[in-house]
């Protein structure tokens, strides 16, 4: 099974840069049973960075097998939510923007 760090390495590479133009934002993702991550999200780019952010836009906590699950597409975002697979902390609305930035 890969790592949390692969899962979210290989989100990145599905960034959409068009998606991002003009946004500054920052996305966490506190994976339960591995470690923090956070992405910044600046003007077109995508930055991965190890750790909690000092303020991020929203978090997302759920553990590596979701994770796993929405980056590769076998699990929705939404229904991961509803079925409190997927917690949500800041503002929520900004989590449905994580489709477009980084689409399957």
């Amino acid at each position: 099974m890969s790592s949390a760090a692969e899962f979210i390495q290989e989100m990145n590479s599905k960034f959409n840069p068009a998606a991002a133009a003009g946004l500054d934002l920052v996305f966490q993702f506190n994976i339960e049973d591995a470690d923090t991550y956070h992405l910044i999200i600046k003007d077109g780019t995508c930055d991965v960075v190890d750790g909690e952010a000092t303020d991020p836009n929203v978090t997302l906590i759920m553990n590596s097998e979701t994770l796993q699950g929405i980056v590769s597409g076998d699990l929705d975002g939404m229904m991961a939510f509803m079925s409190g697979q997927l917690r949500v902390e800041g503002d929520m609305m900004l989590a449905t923007k994580l489709g477009e930035l980084f689409p399957a």
